[in-house]
């Protein structure tokens, strides 16, 4: 970052809590800052009710907002199945004329500072540019799967049970509670996954047509065994012909089920609908089954994607709130210049059925900075892979083996949806 003095401007000066009646300025210069492209309706009306203005910052020049950043409040699936309080970082935006002033650094470092004051042991984000939050702390915990399915080139193989499955279709808004409550049964399973709070179920059923590029408007089929809803899709079909014939594209928005039949129904589903070609599929977790069932992996194409950026705020609380695969007992020497609380050294023991991490003078194990612990903090990212790439130090042999085993998840992180 530059000087904060450039121009006479000090964006600190200017830093101050949103005020309710200033929505409209800030969120107009945030959606600016990423291009300028209007956003419909629905969404704006969606955000606007969304957004907690006690938790978003803005930086003022005068009476022109030049920098934005809001904190969702969430509650975050931890390995264990526990559920811990995170601030969602969001619509983070520095105007192109006050780029290089400390805009950014001023914002960050007050809102790491209110998260601290909130008792929220975790900060998480989605990084519109990767490089720019590593200095802040934040590390990439969780990754995800993009994919362009030739469905008329591949099968699908299916576990027992799937033709049990029933399928109908329904219109979004009718079985949202419904689809939120198999949402729901899946959130303790799965780390890195948000429980949904009032007013965010409906992030799912925003259907802009500006959003749709040629497709349909949102369609809906609910899954059921035995009577009882246990899974869902929504999608949208984009028709299109080619010269031997129909060449349509089936594009998945979101696709729930709670036991491995219902999930393969779905997805047999979605290869199998008519006048379509093509499966689009994006944000998918990096283990889900379907990888596993298709009969040609490469004319799938899948993409590996980062997706959520975890930052530890409290290391002692965060360490203590999750639960160990296998029996842990390090010390960590921990380097974090931004959020010097967290500096110093930390004894971590835990096991699958608890942990503590308090502070101690006791000799290190390893050392690292608090990024590397949110990189590894969800499980999906291993110690050991950090430490073969030089960042993380193993002081005491065997140290970074053990605790690479403990902190692995055998189910892999994912964010559900962007915030």
């Amino acid at each position: 970052m530059g000087n904060d003095d450039i121009g006479g401007f000090d964006p600190t000066s200017g830093l101050r809590v949103l005020r309710q009646d200033e929505w409209d300025t800030w969120y107009g210069m945030l959606l600016r800052a990423f291009g300028g492209v209007p956003e419909a309706a629905e969404e704006v009306a969606l955000y606007r009710e969304l957004t907690r203005c006690d938790r978003s910052l803005g930086v003022w020049d005068g009476d022109e907002c030049v920098g934005t950043a809001g904190a969702f409040a969430f509650g975050m699936t931890v390995p264990g199945g526990a559920r811990v309080s995170a601030a969602g970082v969001t619509m983070v935006g520095v105007a192109a004329t006050h780029r290089r002033r400390g805009v950014l650094t001023s914002m960050m470092r007050r809102q790491l500072d209110d998260v601290r004051s909130w008792g929220e042991p975790l900060a998480v984000l989605t990084a519109s540019e990767p490089a720019i939050y590593g200095r802040f702390g934040y590390g990439a915990a969780t990754f995800q799967v993009n994919a362009e399915i030739e469905t008329d080139r591949v099968r699908l193989s299916v576990p027992d049970g799937t033709d049990d499955v029933r399928l109908r279709y329904a219109e979004p808004a009718d079985v949202l509670d419904a689809c939120e409550a198999v949402y729901a049964r899946l959130v303790p399973g799965r780390p890195g996954m948000l429980e949904r709070r009032p007013g965010w179920e409906r992030l799912g059923l925003l259907d802009p047509e500006s959003a749709r590029e040629g497709a349909s408007p949102l369609q809906c089929v609910v899954a059921r065994r035995g009577g009882e809803v246990t899974g869902y899709a929504r999608f949208r079909v984009r028709p299109d012909w080619g010269p031997t014939g129909p060449a349509g594209t089936v594009v998945l928005q979101d696709l729930a089920g709670l036991d491995p039949a219902t999930e393969a129904a779905l997805w047999r589903f979605l290869f199998g609908i008519d006048l379509t070609t093509r499966l689009t599929v994006r944000g998918r977790p990096v283990d889900e089954a379907w990888q596993y069932q298709v009969s040609d992996i490469r004319r799938c194409r899948p993409q590996l994607r980062d997706a959520l950026y975890v930052r530890l705020v409290d290391v002692g609380a965060a360490l203590a709130a999750r639960t160990y695969q296998a029996p842990v007992d390090v010390v960590f020497e921990v380097e974090d210049a931004f959020c010097p609380w967290n500096e110093g050294r930390w004894r971590l023991t835990g096991d699958t059925k608890g942990a503590s991490c308090e502070r101690t003078p006791d000799a290190p194990d390893l050392t690292l900075t608090v990024r590397e612990l949110g990189a590894a903090y969800l499980g999906g990212v291993t110690l050991g892979s950090l430490g073969a790439a030089g960042r993380v130090r193993e002081l005491r042999p065997g140290a970074l083996a053990e605790a690479s085993v403990g902190f692995a998840s055998d189910v892999a992180p994912w964010l559900p949806h962007g915030f």
